[in-house]
């Protein structure tokens, strides 16, 4: 709840708005997917005030115009409040799904004979159309077909150049256009189709800085985008397929960010698989220093529910516990009914996870060594120093982002400010754990780099009169890429 002193500051005095709302006081960051029941600004403004660190715009739903006006009200608030916030945007990408029935819907019974093909006219309960015509070319007797998120089952029993016929296992109601999925299958379709194009053209046109691919499966899908997508954003990669699965290491290494998207990999995949699954993802990106998203279906109960159930608490709690960069509210707060307080719970849980000292030596336990160069060493440093001395904030300078990425993926035990001159790069480290950025411009020798440091520090909260800060930097300042410099300095 804000109080009436903070409404006040609101309203009268910018720089203030900067020290009331700049300070995170946890690690871990909350990601929110903006739709009807939050696009205006004033709504965006309240999810931010709530915990929002990174908005996600879903272009499977929504037209540009609605895109731009958020994309408009983000930045708005950006500038109100002096503090950068990411814009996600999740591109559709090679969905499959079925055409439509003559009365909207059919019920499929076990045992029956069900025909997918090109026929673009109204199905019934015998078959329907499946207008993706390289899609026939995969299938073999005895493949796998998913439905409606896998509620029906089917087993391919006869194939055809533009058909397939298959047995229906587990039946029930189908309805128009709910999605295919093939699992165990590489599908015959490029990371994106027309419609992702011209979202994509959109989302780089408007600045949006994390690009969100969806049902990748290989390292080529990547390499692909970031043709097209080059500097201008970072490339999130949705982890939905299992086929993505096998080329994990190499899939992490080419994006700039990751989310495991349990709902289409809960489709394709036995759902005792998805934790120790969701653990793996999390490690590899730690050991890469990727961010990690843990997305789909964590709080879902609060789309109709003010509070969530006890098992979607202890759902977003493990996550932390794994050690994931941030978490993600879907329909919470896209089309449900409480998306602030969805937002609020999080924020709650996340806070509640990172007070656990169980939480801390799980982190410890899980730390890995740096690797063997000058940069790692004096980020590892920076996280041990900072404890001994019971420093209270590590504050990294960075062009690149790369700095603050290391300090983040030692996972000190205390928050990371990083001072960039580029807000692009603050806008992207939003989504990274630990850290809170402010834009400032470039230090020019050690006495302005501590100076400001001390400054900063003090003026957002991370440090009062006569606490330690542990600096981190590199030499020649402004050199992207380059930490080489460790100092330990006193606030004034």
């Amino acid at each position: 709840m804000i109080s009436e002193l903070s409404r006040y500051l609101l309203a009268t005095t910018q720089p203030l708005i900067y020290k009331t709302f700049m300070r995170r006081h946890r690690q871990a960051k909350i990601v929110v997917t903006l739709g009807p029941s939050v696009s205006t600004k004033k709504s965006i403004r309240t999810l931010f005030e709530a915990g929002a660190d990174v908005f996600r715009l879903n272009f499977s739903h929504g037209t540009h115009k609605d895109h731009a006006s958020r994309i408009a009200a983000i930045r708005s608030i950006e500038r109100e409040t002096n503090r950068p916030l990411g814009i996600l945007t999740d591109l559709q990408g090679p969905k499959l799904r079925i055409g439509t029935f003559m009365n909207g819907e059919v019920t499929l019974k076990s045992g029956s004979n069900f025909k997918l093909d090109l026929d673009p006219s109204p199905g019934d309960v015998s078959r329907v159309s499946l207008p993706h015509k390289k899609i026939f070319s995969i299938f073999s007797k005895g493949i796998i077909i998913l439905l409606d998120d896998g509620k029906l089952r089917l087993s391919v029993v006869k194939t055809g150049k533009n058909y397939v016929i298959a047995k229906v296992i587990n039946g029930g109601k189908l309805s128009d256009h709910k999605g295919v999925n093939v699992p165990n299958v590489t599908l015959p379709f490029p990371a994106l189709d027309n419609k992702d194009r011209q979202d994509l053209k959109f989302a780089l046109k408007n600045g949006v800085d994390y690009i969100g691919l969806s049902f990748i499966q290989s390292t080529k899908d990547i390499i692909e985008v970031r043709k097209i997508v080059g500097k201008r954003a970072s490339i999130l990669s949705k982890l939905e397929k299992p086929t993505a699965i096998e080329h994990l290491k190499g899939i992490i290494e080419e994006s700039d960010a990751v989310m495991v998207a349990r709902g289409d990999l809960g489709v394709e995949l036995p759902p005792e698989d998805i934790p120790s699954l969701q653990k793996k993802i999390i490690r590899e990106c730690q050991e890469q220093g990727k961010p990690v998203v843990v997305a789909t279906q964590m709080l879902e109960s609060m789309v109709k529910s003010p509070s969530p159930t006890r098992a979607e608490a202890s759902d977003v709690a493990t996550a932390i516990y794994d050690g994931a960069d941030a978490v993600m509210l879907s329909a919470e707060t896209a089309v449900g009914d409480y998306p602030v307080q969805a937002v609020k719970m999080m924020d709650r849980i996340i806070l509640r996870v990172e007070k656990d000292p169980e939480f801390w030596s799980i982190i410890e336990t899980g730390h890995k060594n740096p690797e063997a160069n000058a940069d790692d060493a004096i980020t590892a440093a920076a996280r041990q120093v900072a404890h001994t001395i019971s420093a209270t904030t590590i504050v990294t300078y960075t062009t690149s982002g790369s700095t603050a990425l290391r300090a983040a993926r030692e996972r000190p035990d205390v928050p990371i400010l990083c001072i960039t001159k580029k807000i692009e790069t603050a806008r992207r480290l939003a989504l990274t754990w630990g850290v809170q950025c402010v834009v400032a411009e470039d230090v020019k020798n050690f006495s302005s780099m501590v100076n400001k440091a001390n400054g900063s520090a003090k003026e957002y909260g991370f440090a009062r009169k006569s606490d330690r800060i542990v600096i981190t930097a590199g030499v020649p300042f402004g050199t992207p890429g380059a930490t080489n410099i460790l100092r330990i300095s006193k606030v004034n």
